[in-house]
């Protein structure tokens, strides 16, 4: 099994449940992530895409979707308004350049993202890089990186949670 196929696999198995997490990086940028419950929801999950909702306190306007794609993997956030319609900055992402590993992919910003976000005052994101890891019956991980940024969050496998 190629490293892409056991990671979307290890992904798969998560499906249905949800996990606590917390920002485990120092950036004082996080401290709206870092004082509220974190909670992922892995569901909507196919052959092809797993759409995973992540809830910052009672914001739960972000989901993170995973699509395979011909070559790769494609992450995307789909980023919503309280009343559900898209946010300003929504669909962005990238697409992984390389294999990754079972237990890592990375997703470099594209170029769809990088024109929303030239074109809605954001192009610090520019030259985001997303990663995902997950760690099977221990970890998953979302991470944000770039230039003088560093985010990550580390939700605990070993304790689904029911609410």
């Amino acid at each position: 099994m190629n490293p892409q196929d056991a990671f979307f696999a290890n992904l798969t198995a998560l499906c249905g449940q949800r996990f606590e997490g917390k920002v485990v990086t120092t950036d004082p940028q996080d401290a709206d992530f870092a004082n509220n419950r974190l909670l992922m929801h892995v569901r909507d999950c196919s052959d092809s895409e797993i759409r995973i909702p992540f809830w910052v306190g009672e914001d739960k306007s972000r989901t993170w979707v995973i699509t395979r794609q011909d070559v790769g993997l494609r992450l995307k956030h789909d980023h919503r308004d309280p009343d559900g319609t898209t946010h300003t900055l929504h669909w962005y992402g990238g697409n992984t350049a390389n294999e990754g590993t079972a237990e890592r992919q990375e997703f470099p910003v594209d170029q769809e993202s990088i024109d929303l976000f030239n074109a809605n005052d954001a192009a610090v994101s520019t030259t985001n890089v997303w990663a995902v890891e997950v760690h099977p019956a221990k970890t998953y991980v979302y991470e944000l990186k770039r230039p003088n940024r560093l985010m990550r969050v580390e939700f605990d496998l070993t304790k689904p949670v029911t609410e």
